[in-house]
């Protein structure tokens, strides 16, 4: 019953996304207001887009569903809780609108760009060897901390320029701002206070070197760049600025790909043909890595506020609301995807949402794209067959789907292929 649904009651997402909700969604009532419940952060319910085509109408929207604030709103942001304008809001990228947004990002984008991702495929293979190859020694690992975090840890210090001796440091720190095991939307907690507050150091730090020295890596490239200002000219970016980038990266650059690789890896325990159809032939993975990607659907949704008054499927959104596109719902949407329930690694289209649709297309896709491809390249090499060997850990989150253990066993290959 559709009634029943509280999708901010995050007990509903402590086993995965719940996709039965969804397509029952999708079904009866594609543009639903969700009314607040004791769970909801501020007690004010939002717009629900559950289906493909609304979702990338809205994305598309950026005057219309802004990812700053609407109408008479103070706060905004991309959360289903108000954030403070100024502050999260409107200084975030990811919680920024054009034009500044568009500027802001035109500063740290040569850093991803398939050009420069191509200088560091070389090093980010001999990464993934040496993590796999240990992983080979012992048989079973924890796919999650030892192979699914490791990489994209290793990767996101290297473009930061982070010591990768204090990789583990942050990622501790990001992974405790942004799971709920301990508290409820729009709620913090000790924990998160003191995480927080050692991400802050460390940044402030960091940053400060940066300007002192700067290198060629994607913090110095946001401390030294300028950017077009409203008062006519140019300026540098705030040192507010700075800091929620470096907070946003390391979030982002740790805990997205790292989810996406351990559920393309589930699924393709639970799709065993699926394995066998890649191990026979290689040609059919970045094929592959979109179904997981798709599959995964790591962020479930990204929270927008109407700026206008908007009618959307007979329903009327008034400026002030806020409206959450569900990504990971499109990425099941019956009339986009045939058989969407189906893993299918030969999957041809794919137009899947994980990476989010618009001006604010996720900044890290094409890096994200090469380190699960390398992780799943290296795995086809070394083993025969994969598995799980024991239960999954989920994190309890409406924002990540999200793992925090995945035991896994290898077969190792008789022979490694010329």
């Amino acid at each position: 019953m559709i009634d029943d649904i509280d999708l901010t009651d995050l007990d509903v997402f402590a086993r995965g996304f719940p996709h039965e909700l969804f397509t029952t969604l999708r079904r009866e009532a594609p543009v639903w207001f969700q009314p607040p419940s004791a769970h909801t952060p501020g007690g004010e319910g939002f717009w629900v887009l559950s289906r493909h085509a609304d979702v990338t109408a809205a994305a598309l929207d950026a005057a219309t569903f802004s990812s700053h604030r609407g109408g008479a709103r103070d706060g905004g942001g991309t959360l289903i809780e108000d954030l403070p304008s100024g502050f999260a809001a409107g200084v975030l990228l990811n919680m920024m609108d054009d034009p500044r947004h568009r500027h802001f990002r035109k500063l740290v984008t040569p850093s991803v760009s398939p050009r420069a991702l191509a200088t560091m495929e070389a090093e980010l293979r001999e990464r993934t060897a040496t993590i796999l190859d240990a992983v080979a020694e012992r048989g079973s690992c924890d796919l999650v901390t030892d192979v699914a975090a490791e990489l994209p840890l290793q990767a996101i210090a290297r473009l930061l320029g982070v010591p990768q001796v204090d990789r583990h440091r942050l990622f501790g720190w990001a992974n405790a701002t942004l799971d709920y095991d301990d508290r409820e939307l729009g709620q913090t907690s000790a924990k998160v206070q003191a995480a927080q507050a050692e991400l802050f150091q460390y940044g402030a730090a960091l940053l400060a070197e940066k300007r002192r020295c700067p290198a060629d890596d994607i913090l110095s490239a946001a401390v030294h760049g300028r950017i077009p200002s409203d008062r006519g000219g140019d300026e540098p970016l705030s040192e507010l600025e700075q800091q929620m980038l470096f907070n946003l990266l390391i979030a982002a650059g740790s805990e997205t790909t790292r989810n996406s690789i351990a559920l393309g890896f589930a699924a393709l325990v639970e799709h065993p043909e699926q394995w066998r159809t890649l191990r026979d032939d290689r040609a059919l993975l970045p094929r592959a890595v979109e179904e997981m990607l798709r599959w995964a659907s790591s962020t479930p949704y990204n929270r927008r506020t109407a700026t206008r008054d908007v009618e959307l499927r007979g329903q009327t959104i008034r400026a002030g609301d806020k409206v959450t596109l569900w990504w990971a719902s499109a990425n099941r949407d019956e009339d986009v995807f045939a058989d969407p329930f189906r893993f299918d690694v030969r999957r041809d289209p794919n137009p899947h949402l994980t990476f989010g649709y618009g001006n604010h297309f996720c900044l890290g896709a094409n890096l994200a794209r090469l380190e699960m491809r390398l992780v799943f390249e290296g795995l086809l090499e070394r083993f025969d067959a994969i598995a799980l060997d024991g239960p999954i850990e989920w994190t309890r989150s409406n924002k990540h789907t999200g793992v925090r253990h995945m035991p896994a066993a290898f077969v190792r290959r008789t022979e490694r292929p010329s």
